[in-house]
């Protein structure tokens, strides 16, 4: 599972199911990267994208709601961003990776890397420097209501939604230890 799934979401799952099943060991492999499961490196993957390889089964969860979110203090500090002058702010952003400068040009907005004020590929390290006041930032809206001093900024914006898909080899669909981990996740 990405790392923000993996820190933020499913540790209480992970818990109940570790009370209802603890003969089943949990290896989890946090890692923004996608795990090719063909070759056995994972058993079930909780993905932001669709697999496209048939020996592979996917289930989709949900299309959770992404927003722009910045600190209250950060607030109280900068003024809350319009439209107009969104460009004056300070962003959180991915260094290598241009996921977010594809969502942004897709939106209509051309930006390039420096316009990212602190740049990290470590979402878990993104959603820190958010909470801490340093910049704007792109999140799950379902964590950020966990934190009352996170506040969504500019509504108006278009950002798709992220999808959420289980995934799971074929073959290991009635292992059952697989399917009690696979059902509690879903």
């Amino acid at each position: 599972a990405s790392e923000v799934v993996s820190a933020y979401l499913l540790p209480e799952l992970l818990l109940r199911l570790r009370q209802q099943h603890p003969e089943i060991q949990i290896e989890l492999v946090a890692s923004n990267e996608v795990e090719n499961l063909l070759d056995r490196s994972a058993d079930i993957a909780v993905r932001m994208v669709r697999p496209a390889q048939d020996l592979l089964i996917a289930r989709k969860l949900a299309d959770w709601p992404l927003g722009l979110f910045a600190h209250r203090s950060y607030l109280a500090r900068r003024g809350v961003p319009t439209l107009q002058t969104m460009a004056e702010h300070d962003w959180l952003g991915y260094d290598r990776s241009d996921q977010l400068l594809r969502g942004f040009a897709a939106a209509g907005f051309q930006v390039d890397r420096e316009f990212f004020a602190l740049r990290c590929d470590q979402q878990t390290v993104l959603w820190e420097a958010l909470r801490a006041g340093l910049g704007l930032g792109i999140g799950l809206k379902s964590l950020a209501a966990r934190d009352p001093e996170l506040i969504q900024v500019l509504p108006e914006l278009p950002i798709p939604p992220l999808p959420l898909w289980l995934t799971a080899h074929r073959e290991l669909r009635d292992t059952p230890r697989l399917r009690v981990v696979f059902d509690a996740i879903a």
